[in-house]
């Protein structure tokens, strides 16, 4: 189970997997190519970013930016899924949606049989669906999604959607706030209850996805989140 604090912070390589973790963080989520919204990390990015650190990663399934997924790109992914399964890959994020906003279960359920994770998170696409609450309904009932990263909002972090979200009448999903998300958003996230929380580029040197996770701004955020 996570943290009931969590703090999880998006590594590109080793090195910012190790400042994350000095730094504190709980968790981290594996991408490449920050310049398409994070898409899937080579399996030897995987590789060396488990030797280097001991804590939950969680690996970026996506083949694209967006959230639409062709045939023939589902095939590939799957494929990387299988490779980075039997590198040792326990924990994945990702996220369908068809040209309708609906979720694309066909996709996910083909990708989760690939990644076979014992846990993961349903990204963003909640915030770019046609109804969030159906697409969650939808998502909820797969098994193993314990994490939707959401920012309440497909412009950014959004306090008052996100509030409105707690009361959805099927269960509020175990949200992870992420995606834009700022220091002065985390005091009233937490005091409606959202206690976890992710960050990118403001962990960085310079805020720049060009330049490497500082270990001051990730214990700066440790302490804000706690």
């Amino acid at each position: 189970m996570p943290p009931p604090h969590l703090l999880e912070v998006i590594a590109l390589d080793a090195n910012d997997a190790v400042a994350a973790v000095r730094g504190g963080a709980d968790r981290l989520e594996l991408v490449q190519d920050m310049s398409a919204d994070g898409l899937t990390p080579s399996v030897e990015c995987f590789e060396s970013i488990r030797a280097a650190v001991d804590v939950p990663l969680r690996v970026m399934l996506r083949s694209h930016d967006g959230f639409a997924v062709s045939p023939r790109e589902l095939d590939e992914l799957c494929l990387l899924a299988e490779r980075l399964h039997a590198a040792g890959m326990e924990e994945s994020v990702l996220g369908f949606l068809t040209g309708a906003g609906d979720v694309d279960l066909g996709a996910l359920e083909a990708v989760l049989a690939a990644a076979r994770p014992s846990r993961w998170t349903f990204h963003r696409a909640i915030d770019y669906a046609a109804d969030a609450a159906i697409a969650w309904k939808a998502v909820g009932t797969l098994p193993g999604v314990d994490a939707v990263l959401t920012a309440g909002s497909a412009a950014g972090v959004d306090v008052e959607g996100l509030t409105a979200r707690l009361g959805w009448e099927h269960g509020a999903p175990p949200w992870v706030v992420g995606g834009g998300l700022r220091e002065e958003h985390i005091a009233p996230l937490r005091a409606v209850g959202l206690t976890r929380f992710h960050v990118g580029s403001r962990v960085r040197h310079g805020a720049n996805w060009s330049r490497p996770v500082d270990v001051a701004q990730v214990a700066h955020w440790r302490r804000l989140v706690d």
